[in-house]
């Protein structure tokens, strides 16, 4: 979705700080930010658990505090470490106007904005309020049984109905808007936003959606049957997923691999555009395209890109 410059605070500036301190890499990144926050008179929040993981001098520079409540004063959220580490944050991010940020300190890092060597001046940028602001859309998703909300939650990159028993497939029908579309056997079905094209999705064969595209994506994983291709359809569909009777174990719901949930037998898996989006901080003016070729080392060789008019 188009970016939009930040707006410098008027107020005292806060951010929180979450980090991934099992790795001895992310402490030294933390250690940074930490110090170039305080140096610029930016309150620093943390939890003290992962306060802990700084030296005695460190820790007194950042004010400790509950998850609970610290997001919604805060201008940003940081994220020192992998996806998982960004998606715990997008937890407490979606529905603010707080921003989220990540720094990758993991393998490919899709969700993050920066890499591990360039922490230095992506504190800066924050700093100075030199960066953009994108609002990506996440997805609702509720298990009906009986007619009745069994179960509710929500997910950024996918929502995916998988197999509970390893040995056998799941049965199921899907269907776009209230109409029926195909019933096979697979090991399971993801729905995914544009930015979980490059996730789970990715993995089962789907495509890569540019974030600037609002739509659904529709992913059956290693299906049995002749039209069990990936979909693209419109961004204000409802696809459902249910698991046919007759399933004895049933299927298991996972939003963005964190958050899990049955579908037993008989239950209905609704997904569809959520109202709450989250915020993504921006510093790059490269395209997606110069993401894509970055983050899976894509050849380019060759490429000798558009031709001038003056060539002819």
């Amino acid at each position: 979705m188009t970016g939009r410059p930040a707006v410098l605070p008027q107020a005292e500036r806060s951010v929180l700080v979450l980090a991934h301190t099992g790795r001895s890499e992310a402490v030294s990144a933390l250690t940074k930010v930490v110090h170039r926050f305080h140096e610029a008179g930016i309150r620093t929040l943390m939890t003290p658990d992962e306060a802990s993981a700084l030296s005695v001098d460190d820790r007194a520079l950042v004010e400790e505090c509950d998850l609970e409540g610290a997001v919604l004063g805060a201008e940003m959220v940081i994220v020192l470490g992998g996806d998982g580490t960004i998606l715990r944050a997008a937890e407490l991010v979606r529905g603010t106007d707080t921003t989220l940020l990540g720094v990758n300190l993991g393998h490919v890092g899709f969700l993050a904005e920066a890499e591990r060597e360039e922490i230095v001046g992506t504190v800066t940028r924050v700093v100075a309020a030199d960066y953009r602001v994108e609002e990506r859309m996440t997805l609702d998703v509720q298990v009906v049984l009986d007619g009745q909300v069994v179960a509710s939650s929500w997910a950024v990159n996918e929502v995916s109905v998988e197999k509970a028993n390893r040995e056998r497939m799941l049965e199921l029908v899907v269907d776009v808007d209230g109409r029926p579309l195909s019933t096979f056997g697979a090991d399971g079905v993801i729905a995914a936003t544009p930015t979980g094209s490059t996730a789970y999705a990715f993995s089962a064969g789907g495509p890569v959606v540019w974030p600037e595209v609002e739509a659904l994506l529709v992913v059956p994983i290693s299906a049995h049957a002749l039209f069990a291709r990936p979909l693209v359809i419109a961004p204000t569909s409802v696809v459902g997923i249910e698991v046919l009777p007759g399933m004895g174990d049933g299927g298991v719901l996972w939003c963005d691999g964190r958050r899990t949930f049955a579908a037993p037998a008989g239950a209905r898996v609704e997904v569809r555009r959520s109202l709450q989006t989250i915020r993504l901080a921006r510093l790059s003016s490269g395209s997606f395209t110069d993401r894509l070729v970055a983050k899976f080392g894509l050849p380019v060789q060759g490429w000798r890109g558009p031709r001038s008019s003056e060539d002819g």
